[in-house]
């Protein structure tokens, strides 16, 4: 292990929860923010810092050689919708893209990967240092799930695990065995207000992994955010893969639901395939 470790920050703040875990660790980081994404404060606790925009993977390619990085991460969130706008790709960013034949998260992410790799520098899981973010099992609020709440959350689990093998969300919002919205480009929060509007106050949102998930990137993240999202259409439960997302700000996500009468869970497939929680 090299004493540099490289982040290549998307939006939010995770990023910056991982580069005070790594030099806590004993790491010097290196980090490229993508602009209109990644938060100003990233500069200040960076060792050293570049700014791209989205799309240049030859500038990023060339900063981490220059500054000696062998091992990287990647961080954040990147409005996935900036594909059809803002995107100044360099040429090495252009001779990937063009080399993407399904232009989905995990085929971009995965060939974004593997060009960093060719290049000797290694891609690690993003969890690394931070592994207590983690979803937790169990029911997390006071207020408990229904039976036919419950029964949502199992009807939930297999659609989204379904939408996600074939890598179009992570996320589907359910009322009573119906499938009300399921996530895509747009991202959970829109997918939330736009199931939850149909569901008429009694939605199920159920976050799961991809079948396939790739701990390097795109884990599912719930955070103060999506509380909102769920009072603002007064959707009932949360329910969310426990050990397989990222959960931000634990306790104010908690306080938030208790007070809003939400129902926050995290389940697992228990040895018998069957959901628990």
């Amino acid at each position: 292990m090299t004493s540099r470790i490289g982040i290549i920050a998307g939006g939010g703040q995770f990023p910056y929860l991982f580069a005070e875990a790594a030099k806590k660790a004993g790491r010097e980081v290196v980090i490229i923010g993508h602009k209109g994404e990644s938060h100003p404060d990233l500069e200040a606790i960076a060792d050293c810092f570049c700014w791209v925009k989205l799309g240049q993977l030859g500038k990023i390619i060339k900063f981490f050689q220059k500054e000696k990085v062998e091992e990287t991460v990647f961080l954040g969130t990147i409005t996935k919708t900036r594909i059809f706008r803002d995107v100044l790709p360099d040429l090495k960013g252009i001779s990937l893209w063009n080399k993407i034949d399904v232009r989905q998260d995990d085929a971009i992410l995965r060939a974004f990967a593997g060009e960093l790799e060719k290049e000797g520098i290694k891609v690690l899981d993003s969890t690394l240092y931070l592994q207590h973010l983690l979803f937790p099992a169990g029911i997390l609020t006071c207020k408990k799930p229904t039976a036919g709440q419950r029964r949502d959350i199992d009807f939930g689990f297999q659609m989204a695990r379904a939408i996600g093998k074939l890598d179009i969300g992570q996320c589907v919002v359910v009322r009573d065995m119906a499938v009300v919205a399921v996530e895509a480009i747009e991202g959970t929060d829109a997918a939330i207000k736009r199931g939850g509007a149909l569901a008429r106050e009694k939605a199920v949102v159920v976050k799961v992994k991809k079948p396939d998930q790739d701990f390097r990137f795109d884990l599912p993240a719930i955070g103060p955010t999506t509380i909102e999202s769920m009072q603002e259409v007064r959707a009932a439960v949360l329910a969310v893969e426990a050990g397989q997302a990222l959960f931000f700000d634990r306790e104010t996500v908690i306080s938030q639901a208790d007070k809003a009468g939400i129902v926050v869970v995290g389940v697992q497939v228990g040895a018998d395939g069957r959901l628990e929680f």
